[in-house]
């Protein structure tokens, strides 16, 4: 009896060594398609004795790995604070992600948050060639969600502000800013229905200022506006940089558009771009000008008292400018592709931009309607004094949401880009 026990004991012994061997070769294969190598090494030693123990799917470690870089950049308390292991994998594994989630959903505090200085200081500049002009379809447009089918322009890739949410930080290499070498000459050879009006906007591959007149830029689009009356051009901006614009006489046709923000989100997540106060500034000294401009509000973020923040914000630029000079402003929220939030996950920067629920909406990640729904209404309701004198519109959101926020609808984007360029153009036309 005693050998027969002696040779289980072995045989156990045996089984777990090479049970163990052969969940070591998993890990390590594990380790190298997730974030691991991102986590400081404290959690890294704390989930590797954690995988070990639970033998933890590739799925699951991939899920942790995600939690504790969230928890890090949100500055909460660690991974290992909220791990508690219970007698099976399957309760301890949903206790830490019902936790996880439960702060994930909670209205977010910047109080005493210490958001990193920016290390994204320095740019290289090149120029590249293509043959043909970049330009093209809004590229977020979705069958689910109601879009104004703006055409955009590609004069510069990549941006040099940093603003943690934005997905341009997935599509290039952020600290390298290209310029098309033969963006004049072919914006200049294209050929446009004079009996169509087109809504062409530049500030989606880049801001639209920030970079001035470099390379000659601003220099063509004021040509390209004034050889074309029947293009408005939308240039959008985080930017102070209006000098050219000051120095040159701006085509009538040319918009000029600031995303605006509460000081909260500007200062924690919009890293490098102008403050409120030199956004709205600028926006001043240009319609003082003559120059139309508009504001978007995108995104909206929640977080403790956000409305009331907003609120102070549209105070100021409803006192500030008068509904005849503001030719729009557009209402959007945080959208998620999965490439941006994966880059923001590799980075090591603090950021609590993705501590908030997320559900699909049209194959992207954002709020649940509900949520939108009320930070929607509630800025809307702040623009009041403006209502019927400024064109309002919700940026890439679900149709659905139109008629509990404005109260009224579009059929189908075509009626929608109609009505926005009627209102702009009678704008341009009496400016």
């Amino acid at each position: 009896m005693f050998n027969k026990i002696q040779n289980y004991l072995h045989v156990t012994k045996e089984d777990n060594k090479v049970c163990m061997e052969n969940y070591k070769e998993k890990f390590e294969q594990h380790k190298k398609n997730c974030n691991f190598e991102n986590l400081d090494e404290k959690n890294q030693k704390f989930l590797e004795e954690k995988a070990y123990q639970y033998r933890l799917s590739f799925q699951d470690l991939k899920q942790f790995v995600d939690i504790a870089i969230d928890l890090s950049m949100w500055e909460e308390a660690p991974l290992h604070v909220s791990w508690e292991d219970f007698e099976n994998k399957k309760k301890t594994l949903l206790h830490v992600k019902n936790l996880y989630k439960q702060i994930q959903e909670k209205p977010k505090s910047y109080k005493n948050f210490n958001v990193d200085s920016n290390k994204r200081d320095k740019f290289s500049f090149f120029e590249y060639q293509k043959e043909e002009l970049s330009l093209g379809s809004c590229p977020v447009a979705s069958p689910k969600t109601r879009c104004c089918n703006l055409m955009t322009l590609d004069a510069v890739e990549s941006c040099g502000f940093d603003c943690s949410y934005c997905s341009i930080q997935s599509f290039y290499n952020e600290n390298k800013i290209g310029f098309d070498k033969n963006f004049a000459e072919k914006l200049k050879n294209l050929k446009l229905d004079p009996n169509k009006t087109f809504h062409i906007g530049t500030g989606q591959s880049s801001d639209s200022l920030m970079w001035g007149n470099k390379h000659g830029i601003l220099e063509a689009l004021f040509e390209f506006a004034k050889a074309n009356p029947n293009v408005i051009l939308e240039l959008k901006t985080k930017s102070d940089n209006i000098s050219y614009l000051i120095e040159n006489e701006v085509p009538k046709n040319i918009l000029c558009t600031w995303s605006i923000n509460t000081p909260t989100i500007i200062k924690n997540e919009e890293h490098l771009s102008a403050t409120l106060e030199q956004r709205i500034g600028c926006a001043r000294t240009l319609a003082d000008k003559g120059v139309l401009v508009g504001f978007h509000f995108h995104p909206i973020v929640v977080y403790e008292n956000y409305l009331n923040e907003y609120a102070e914000v549209i105070n100021t630029l409803t006192k500030t400018f008068t509904p005849s000079e503001v030719v729009l402003v557009s209402l959007g929220t945080l959208t998620f592709i999965k490439p941006v939030i994966k880059k923001l996950r590799s980075r090591d920067f603090k950021s609590k931009i993705l501590q908030m629920p997320l559900v699909d909406a049209s194959g992207k990640q954002s709020y649940p309607l509900h949520v939108k729904e009320e930070m929607f209404k509630g800025v809307y309701k702040a623009f009041a004094p403006w209502h019927d004198k400024v064109y309002f519109y919700m940026c890439m959101e679900d149709e659905s949401l139109w008629k509990k926020v404005f109260g009224y609808e579009y059929a189908h984007n075509d009626e929608m880009e109609r009505s926005m360029i009627s209102s702009y153009m009678k704008k341009i036309q009496t400016n």
